[in-house]
């Protein structure tokens, strides 16, 4: 393919990567750019170049020696519930934005810490860049059958190198604050892992069951190879212990390298993302490796003894064949891998060197006296500045030493490098002991002897074993030969290098951590790492601090770098979190804590205790006081969440104190209501009783047709009263529980029937039409009838006492459904109000609704309707109904399903 072609795919591809991390950018807040998914994908980043290209030459060349690069993480992801949370929640509460800025604040804010740490990542992390430009130059001119030039300026390298260095600065630096996150480059970099993944798979999938006939095939080809089984198999107990360093430091390289902090935890949005990556990302590992053997060793069947590159493999191969599509594919691919590791390396790296070397050892002082907008501008320039000085950097560091290099070589040279950071890394999660002191010395002395015994050999020219440093040893000493060192003989260079730097790194932090006591802010740092659980809502309660120190003094150094509205939110939420008077002047520790916080995220953790410093007066602490201090906030933290769940514990039971206690107030209220009810109808029958009987008694000449009805009347009267004292009773009883019902097997529609024929005579005197179909079938169910009587005759009742006065009309319905039987009542008049239709039922409906004309009856027909219902295991309820008028509604348990014919 053509060298223009190419570069306008290339330009095809980045303008897509751009438009990406616009309409991310765009939708930070959006589902498609925020979710467990491209959280997983993004930690990808992890599979550079030397996954895509790099494994398939180690597995042609080494046979199995590939897999423990991914085995280490697959072996560690399973703690990231425990671990990476605990890192996720410590940075987030402290606003880390990089992992200098961790493993310095862990060991007491140190800003030569913070230094340190930046200084061995710029050395472990430009190389492995360089190789990513390195395996771009390669890729391109094996795609368009080019040679390489060693002319800058005609080097496609350059400007590729160039428009990811600007991409990189302009998406990577859009806010001051370090720690937000960077949605954009994020969801560009899942996106990129997805299509590496895809173009990785094609190729595989091509070459296995394309070129050559299935795995079996190439396997039984690849077979009869020199040296086939000694390559593909761990080997004896020497090589089994090459493998477990291996494992070891790319177990370490999943937490420590910058971009893999970054992606994992800087940019965690969601603790319950972690579910998902623990087991996306091992998939994803996986899905990269499954081929990685059929495309190394059908390299080798293919071009055995041609002395080609076999990391470029999976180029070769579709290129041998003319297929010219699949070939650009696996380039893309290839890309893909390369640029999302230079993107986010450049950018975590350029924050490092801001944060910890340019602003603390540079700049703070000019920072005090700009004005925010300034202040702001500036340090977003540096971080741009250094994002493109730090390509620009490691292009040149390709073009002068990666040339003679493999991918892998490279990328194993820069996990030795990172490595060192280990040990103060873990030690700040899990050992209070661990100090500035020891850090410091054991990533000293570990980087030392990486340069010994891998940096400088590797300067010299590892293949070079004429030279009298690596073959004797410093002024032929044999014992300090770099790959021998000590006389260690078994151990290839990497696995070597590991061991012996990691083993004087780790005892230098033992040791010093244990003879030498940190002072006070270490101590108290290394309380908030392991302790995070116990601090997690309340981290400015376990800071330590005493002195003097003025609010408003603090409040002017934020101004200068969060601004007027951001600072004046911030105080509210703070005085609002901890109940501080808005007209306080004096700082306290936790108000130091929380100004250094909103700091960190710009100007880093060192930096932001530079400034802070810098208008408080601050007394020393004796570490006994500390401990003390320490001790009574976790008191304090303990008490308070007792009496934070002791308080919500109380507002529940107040809550249901004020609800019964108002259920109370409305239960007299009801019964007061009750009583009038009562009063009133009892009062009715008997004054009529009483009045008929005085005048049966005083008057002895009245007529007998006269007194006859008078008579009459005391006795409907008598019935009346005796028919409301049933109701009342029947009420207290249902309420009580005291009532019981008796079940048989009945006819529903029989009942109906019966209870129309006790009403017939009333309805004929109103002139109402009742219509009652009867179910096609018998519909039997188990009820008391006599109860059941009752109900329907309450609501025949009240159908024909709100009937239609002119053209009443009845209908009743007889419904029978798989779990209920239901009888509808239906009567034309006029409609309830929707707000009544559970009221209704209450027995005090009508004490309430004085203001109406108070209808004929008790009151208390509906709500021992509802009564007898409900002890049934049923449901009585009303409605407006088409074209107008109620229909009341009650439904009983169907039993006829569960009956045999």
């Amino acid at each position: 393919m053509s060298s223009i072609g190419l570069l306008l795919i290339l330009g095809i591809y980045l303008s897509l990567l751009f438009y990406t991390a616009y309409w991310a950018e765009k939708r930070s807040h959006s589902k498609w750019t925020n979710n467990a998914y491209i959280y997983s994908f993004s930690l990808a980043v992890y599979c550079t170049a030397w996954t895509f290209f790099g494994s398939i030459g180690v597995a042609a060349d080494s046979g199995l020696s590939y897999i423990p690069i991914y085995l280490g993480p697959v072996f560690i992801i399973p703690t990231w519930m425990i671990l990476l949370r605990k890192i996720v929640r410590i940075s987030r509460v402290n606003k880390i934005s990089s992992i200098a800025d961790f493993i310095s604040l862990r060991y007491g804010n140190s800003r030569f810490l913070g230094a340190l740490v930046t200084v061995i990542c710029v050395f472990g992390i430009l190389p492995y860049i360089s190789l990513q430009l390195k395996s771009i130059s390669e890729t391109f001119h094996i795609v368009t059958k080019t040679p390489s030039s060693s002319n800058t300026f005609t080097d496609t390298t350059t400007y590729v190198c160039l428009a990811l260095a600007l991409f990189a600065s302009y998406y990577g630096t859009r806010y001051v604050d370090a720690s937000e996150k960077r949605r954009g480059i994020v969801t560009a970099v899942a996106m990129e892992s997805i299509l590496k993944l895809v173009f990785f798979l094609i190729i595989g999938i091509y070459v296995t069951y394309f070129v050559y006939d299935g795995f079996g095939d190439i396997y039984n080809k690849a077979a009869i190879l020199e040296n086939f089984d000694k390559k593909n198999s761990i080997g004896d107990v020497t090589n089994g212990i090459n493998w477990f360093f291996l494992c070891l430091v790319s177990m370490f390289a999943i937490f420590l390298l910058p971009r893999q902090f970054h992606t994992a935890i800087v940019e965690n949005n969601k603790e319950a993302h972690i579910k998902t990556a623990m087991w996306l990302f091992p998939l994803y590992l996986l899905l990269f490796n499954i081929f990685v053997f059929p495309i190394a060793w059908g390299g080798n069947i293919l071009f055995q003894g041609k002395g080609l590159n076999s990391d470029t493999y999976s180029l070769l191969i579709p290129q041998f064949f003319n297929n010219n599509f699949l070939t650009v594919l696996v380039f893309l691919g290839g890309f893909s891998a390369a640029i999302s590791m230079i993107i986010v390396s450049s950018i975590s790296l350029s924050t490092m060197l801001t944060n910890n070397l340019l602003i603390p050892y540079g700049f703070i002082g000019s920072l005090q006296n700009v004005s925010q907008e300034k202040n702001s501008k500036r340090i977003v320039r540096s971080r741009k500045i250094g994002i493109f000085s730090l390509i620009i950097i490691a292009y040149a560091i390709y073009r002068i030493f990666i040339l003679d290099y493999s991918l892998v070589s490279i990328g194993l040279v820069s996990f030795v490098v990172i490595a060192q950071l280990a040990p103060a890394f873990f030690g700040a999660l899990f050992w209070k002991r661990g100090s500035n002191k020891a850090a410091v010395v054991g990533i000293i002395l570990g980087f030392v002897v990486c340069i010994y015994t891998l940096l400088i050999p590797y300067a010299i020219g590892i293949t070079r074993y004429t030279s009298q440093f690596i073959q004797e040893g410093p002024w032929g000493i044999e014992v300090l030969k770099p790959f021998q060192l000590f006389g260690l003989d078994y151990l290839e260079p990497i696995p070597h290098a590991v061991f012996w730097s990691l083993f004087f790194n780790l005892m230098s932090y033992l040791s010093i951590s244990v003879s030498f006591k940190g002072n006070y802010r270490e101590r108290n740092y290394a309380e908030m790492f392991v302790d995070i659980d116990t601090y997690i809502t309340n981290h400015e309660d376990a800071f330590v601090w005493k002195g003097t120190a003025y609010i408003a003094d603090i409040k002017n150094v934020l101004l200068r770098f969060l601004g007027e509205e951001r600072t004046k939110r911030a105080l509210s939420l703070f005085n609002l979190k901890y109940n501080i008077d808005k007209n306080a002047t004096m700082a306290d520790a936790r108000f130091i804590k929380f100004a250094e916080n909103l700091l960190t995220g710009h100007i880093g953790t060192a930096s932001a205790k530079i400034l802070i410093s810098s208008v408080v007066k601050e007394d020393k602490i004796s570490l006994i006081e500390v401990l003390h201090i320490l001790e009574e906030s976790k008191e304090n933290i303990l008490v308070n969440k007792k009496l934070t769940e002791t308080s919500n514990e109380l507002k529940k039971i107040s809550t249901q104190l004020k609800n019964a206690n108002q259920e109370l107030v409305n239960k007299d209220l009801q019964k007061d209501e009750f009583l009038d009810t009562v009063t009133h109808e009892l009062r009715t029958p008997i004054t009529a009783i009483r009045a008929a009987s005085e005048i049966l008694h005083d008057d002895d000449e009245l007529p007998e047709e006269l007194r006859k009805k008078f008579l009459q009347n005391i006795i409907s009267e008598s019935d009346r009263l005796n028919r409301l004292i049933d109701k009342i009773l029947d009420l207290e009883k249902f309420e009580t529980g005291k009532q019981k019902i008796y079940l048989s097997k009945n006819n529903i529609s029989k009942t109906v029937e019966k209870t129309l024929d006790s009403l017939k005579q009333l309805i004929k005197n109103k002139n109402i039409i009742v219509e009652f179909t009867e179910a096609s079938k018998e519909i039997k169910a188990f009820y008391d009838e006599e109860r059941i009587i009752q109900v329907i005759h309450n609501l025949l009742s009240n159908a024909i006492k709100f009937c239609s006065k002119t053209e009443g009309k009845i209908t009743i319905k007889i419904i029978e459904n798989k779990d209920v039987v239901e009888v509808r009542i239906h009567n034309n008049g006029k409609e309830i109000n929707e707000e009544d239709f559970e009221v209704i039922f209450d027995k005090f409906y009508q004490s309430r609704n004085q203001n109406v004309k108070k209808p004929i009856g008790s009151g208390l027909g509906l709500a021992i309707s509802k009564q007898i219902i409900e002890h049934h295991k049923g449901k009585i309820w009303a409605e407006n109904t088409e074209p107008g008028g109620v229909t009341f509604t009650f439904a009983l348990p169907n039993y006829n399903t569960n009956e045999t014919n």
